[in-house]
Order: structure tokens, then C-alpha cells, then sequence
């Protein structure tokens, strides 16, 4: 049974085809880790206008990750290329006046402006009706919606795995905060114990310092390097990760913090500890949490 059911990965993919109006499409969509969201979409066919409208759609259903998406096109009937020269002759006119008012610079050049996207367009695509082109664009719109729920359930779908993996990661950090709460709690003990045997190998037979005086040592010791304090905010950080893990909805960011957090609590537990065991234990924390975070960055 999935512990953290909500979860989503930011990495998936997905593909969707079909045909409308005399022309082939296929949509591909493929995302990857990233900080927020990023979406970059390739249409061409003269339906880079399509673009924004679509990307605002997956902006709707997607949170964070980086999302490439490709749109092939293929007539049934070989199409040549040909400029588009309304598109051509505005692109020129706006180059020429830019090369006149910036001193040095270099008039257009014809082989520049042609590789402009939206300058040459399929001559099929050119003369089909606007009906026809009415018709291909409403089924590429219509195929994004498709592909983008094929990868918003792929990234479903890989956050099962991801949140398996992490209840497997929190677990074993619970084990070791629960093992650092048991040795933190003999620290006292081994400090008298420790000032006991250096006082005896220092002093030899003479007598010794005062009982009351060894216990006002110990305690300073003791204070140095109580460790409970951190332990107590470590044990709160595990219990906020389910939390969030439970709620699952785009919490990736804010359990990419939490591991800043886990991470300081480890690292002075190691710099205090003043016991073998402890420090042991503090180190194998250290990796464990490493571990939990490579695969939060992975949550959406």
C-alpha cells in the first residue's frame, strides 16, 4: 500500500497521435526536474500562435519541471516549403530600419531572415482552406489536452515509485533518530565516568577532587554537549515530511527546505556528540538524509 498516495514526480513522458484534415500529427511530451515551471513547446506548420494558449494549459495542470514538448506534422501529400511573404516582407522592413539606426551595423541578410520561425510555411499547409486549417488546429489543441493528461499520469505514476522510496528513506531516519535519543540519554554517565578515569590516572593514589566538584565538571561537560535540543527539532522535521508527504500537493519545494533543515540538526548532533556511538550514529543520519533529499527534488 502507497503511504504517500498524493505524490507526483516531476519527471514522465508521454505521446499522443492522430490525423484530421489531410495531415498526420503526433504529440510528444517529456519533463524533467527543475525548479519551477518551464514549458517549451516546437509546432511549427504555421501554428506557432497555438503556443502560448497551450502552454497556459499546461500551466493548469502542472506545477514545477522542466516540459519539452514536439509537435510532428505530415501531410499525406509531399508538401514543399515556400516563404510566407506577407510574414517575409514585414520581417525585412523591420530588420532594414533596425540596421539604419544602429551604426555599423550590416543590412539583412536573405538567409538569416528565411531561417525566422513562422517565414517558411508547407505550401500544402498554405493552400489549405481556411476550414481545413480551422479544423487541424482545434485537433492539435485537442491532442495537447490528450498528451498532457498521458503525462500528468506518467508523472502520477512515477511519483508511486518516488514515495515508496522516500517512506523506505524516512522510516530509516526515524530508526536512527530513535537510536541518537538512547545514546544521547547515557551521555551523562560516560562523562563522569570519562573525568573519573583521567582524574585517577592524573592524581595516582593522592586523593582525589570532591564529589561535589566532579558533578559541577560533569554537568559543564554534559551541558557542552546536550544534544536533545536538536534532537527534539530533528524528531518535529520527520513528523512534518509525512505531513507534507501526506498532503502531496506540490510540496516539493517546501520539503526541499525541510531537508536544509534535517541536514543542520545532523551536522551539529555530529560536531557535539563526544561519543564514538553517537557520532556513529549522526553520520549515518548524515547519508540517509543525503539520500531523502536527491529523491525530494524529484517531487513536483
Amino acid at each position: 500500500m502507497n503511504e504517500f498516495p498524493h505524490v507526483v514526480s516531476m519527471t514522465g513522458f508521454a505521446r499522443a497521435q492522430g490525423v484530421c484534415a489531410g495531415t498526420a500529427w503526433i504529440w510528444e511530451l517529456r519533463s524533467v526536474n527543475a525548479r519551477g515551471l518551464d514549458v517549451r513547446l516546437r509546432l511549427g506548420g504555421g501554428l506557432d500562435a497555438l503556443e502560448l494558449p497551450l502552454r497556459d494549459l499546461a500551466a493548469k495542470r502542472l506545477r514545477r519541471g522542466t516540459v519539452s514538448g514536439t509537435l510532428t506534422l505530415k501531410r499525406e501529400a509531399a508538401a514543399q516549403m515556400a516563404p510566407d511573404m506577407a510574414a517575409l516582407e514585414a520581417v525585412k522592413s523591420l530588420a532594414i530600419d533596425l540596421a539604419d539606426n544602429i551604426p555599423g551595423a550590416l543590412p539583412p541578410r536573405a538567409e538569416l531572415l528565411l531561417a525566422l520561425p513562422g517565414i517558411m510555411r508547407s505550401t500544402a499547409a498554405q493552400d489549405a482552406s481556411d476550414e481545413e486549417r480551422a479544423l487541424l488546429e482545434e485537433a492539435v489543441r485537442a491532442g495537447f489536452v490528450q498528451v498532457l493528461d498521458g503525462l500528468a499520469a506518467s508523472r502520477a505514476g512515477e511519483g508511486g515509485k518516488l514515495a515508496a522510496a522516500v517512506a523506505v528513506q524516512l522510516r530509516e531516519i526515524a530508526l536512527l533518530h530513535e537510536a541518537a535519543v538512547l545514546e544521547a540519554a547515557k551521555q551523562p554517565e560516560l562523562h563522569r565516568a570519562r573525568l573519573a578515569a583521567q582524574l585517577a590516572e592524573i592524581i595516582g593514589g593522592t586523593p582525589g577532587l570532591p564529589e561535589e566538584r566532579i558533578a559541577q565538571e560533569v554537568a559543564l561537560l554534559a551541558t557542552k554537549s546536550d544534544v536533545r535540543e536538536e534532537l527534539d527539532r530533528l524528531g518535529a522535521h520527520i513528523g512534518a515530511a509525512h505531513a507534507l508527504l501526506g498532503e502531496g500537493i506540490a510540496v516539493g519545494r517546501k520539503l526541499d527546505f525541510l531537508m536544509q533543515e534535517f541536514n543542520r540538526e545532523a551536522n551539529t548532533l555530529c560536531s557535539k556528540s563526544t561519543s564514538l556511538p553517537l557520532t556513529n550514529i549522526g553520520l549515518a543520519l548524515k547519508a540517509a538524509i543525503e539520500q531523502l533529499r536527491e529523491q525530494v527534488q524529484n517531487i513536483e
